[in-house]
C-alpha cells in the first residue's frame, strides 16, 4: 500500500486513516516469517508544521527456537509515531521508505519496523536448555545422554587451545 505523503503535506487539510492487512510472506525475513497477513492501521494528521504519522501493527511471527529448533510462535503489537515536514521528505536523515515522488510505501515501513521490533534470538521458552551435544535431541525431551551424565566428546580441532591454556 502506498500513501502519497508529498501530496498530503501540500494539500491535506483533513486527517487520513486506514486499516488494512498486508501479505509480507514473500519478503526476506531474518530467520522468521509472519504467520499470515500483518494487520495494520495508519493515520496522517495535518498540523501547523507538517503532519504526524501514526502506525499500529499487529503480527504473529513463527520461527525455530534458536536453542532446540522447536517451533516458536510469538505475537507482536507495537505503535510508532513520526513528525514529518515537507522539507524533510528528501532529507537523508528521514528514516521512512519514501520514493523520489514523495510516496510512502506502507508495506516497506511495516516490514522495517517489524524487523526492528522482533528480537534477534527467538526461544521457545526463556529457560530452554537446547540440544544435547552428544545425541542431538532436545534436552527437555530427556535424552539418555543427559540423564546418564555423559559429556560431549572433545573436538580434536580445539585441542591446540587446551595446550595454549596449559602453558
Amino acid at each position: 500500500m502506498v500513501f502519497d505523503l508529498k501530496q498530503f503535506l501540500q494539500t491535506g487539510r483533513t486527517p487520513y486513516e486506514t486499516a488494512f492487512a498486508c501479505d509480507l510472506s514473500g519478503w526476506d525475513w531474518p530467520g522468521y516469517a509472519p504467520c499470515g497477513p500483518v494487520k495494520a492501521s495508519f493515520s496522517a494528521v495535518p498540523g501547523e508544521n507538517g503532519a504526524e504519522l501514526q502506525l499500529n501493527v499487529s503480527a504473529g511471527i513463527s520461527a525455530a527456537c534458536a536453542r532446540c529448533l522447536e517451533p516458536v510462535r510469538q505475537d507482536h503489537s507495537f505503535f510508532r509515531r513520526w513528525q514529518v515536514r515537507e522539507q524533510d521528505l528528501f532529507s537523508e536523515e528521514l528514516e521512512l521508505p519514501i520514493s523520489e515522488k514523495g510516496a510512502l510505501d506502507l508495506d516497506e515501513l511495516i516490514f522495517e519496523e517489524l524487523v526492528l521490533e522482533v528480537p534477534p534470538v527467538l526461544l521457545c521458552s526463556p529457560d530452554c536448555e537446547g540440544l544435547c551435544p552428544v545425541c542431538g535431541t532436545p534436552k527437555a525431551a530427556g535424552c539418555s545422554c543427559c540423564t546418564a551424565g555423559q559429556s560431549a566428546p572433545a573436538d580434536a580441532r580445539l585441542a591446540i587451545l587446551k595446550e595454549l591454556l596449559s602453558e
